[in-house]
Order: structure tokens, then sequence, then C-alpha cells
């Protein structure tokens, strides 16, 4: 029951919060960076945090790469099976130079000590950075 409402409440929130930033003017990229991809994360967010709390930390970091990976694999090849996807190659450079330079951070600070500290936070920064680029830039 509980994994139905997150599921639910996550399609209600991403469908509510596109239909808002389309509607005040956010292109679909940038929509799609953002709050689809915070609303399609919420539950992995929610699993990850609980197992991190229970002290199982690998089940959360596992929880968040086998994720990722599915999406970027399955999901947006599935996607492009079903429908080709189009894109201007200079702005998927960006986006894809982004995903690639957070995700080798990622795994670099998994590679060293088990807690995450202040120079992980560097993540967040990184992202954040690119968001605002990312409205910056229109």
């Amino acid at each position: 029951m509980g994994l139905g409402l997150l599921v639910l409440g996550g399609k209600v929130f991403v469908d509510g919060a596109v239909g808002v930033a389309l509607g005040v003017g956010m292109s679909e990229r940038l929509v799609g960076l953002t709050i689809v991809a915070v609303g399609t994360s919420l539950p992995e967010l929610a699993t990850s945090v609980i197992a991190a709390l229970r002290g199982h930390s690998a089940i959360a970091v596992g929880n968040v790469v086998g994720s990722n990976i599915f999406n970027v694999l399955i999901i947006l090849g599935g996607a492009a099976l079903a429908r080709p996807l189009a894109g201007s190659p200079g702005t998927m450079a960006v986006d894809l130079i982004a995903l690639g330079a957070l995700t080798a951070s990622a795994a670099v600070a998994m590679r060293t000590e088990r807690v995450l500290g202040r120079a992980e936070d560097a993540l967040l920064v990184m992202y954040v950075t690119f968001l605002v680029a990312l409205i910056l830039a229109g």
C-alpha cells in the first residue's frame, strides 16, 4: 500500500509541477532536468533514506546507482525504441558532459571513506550550479 501511495504521489507531483512550470514559460528541457527528475526520484529517495536510517548504507547506495543505471539504459533506450529521440547535439553535449562529470565525481566519492563529508558535498554544488546555468541560459 505504501509503495502504491508513493508512486501515486510522485505522479501527482510531477503532473502538477510540469503543468505549472510549462504555464510560467519554463522550457521542456529545464522541466525534465529538474521537476521530472526530482519527482521520479522521490521513491528512490524515500527508500534510500529508510535504508540509511536502518544502517543499510550499501542498500541505499545500490538503490540510487541501480536506479540511475536502469533509467539511462533501459528507460531511455526503450523510449528511443518507441520513437527516435531528437535533440540538438550541442544541447545534449552539455547535458552529457555534466552527467559524466557528476557520475565520475560520485564514483570517486564512493571509493573514499564510507562517510560522505564536505568534499562530497561538492556533488550537490556542481548539480545546483548546472541547474542555475540552465535557468540563466533560458
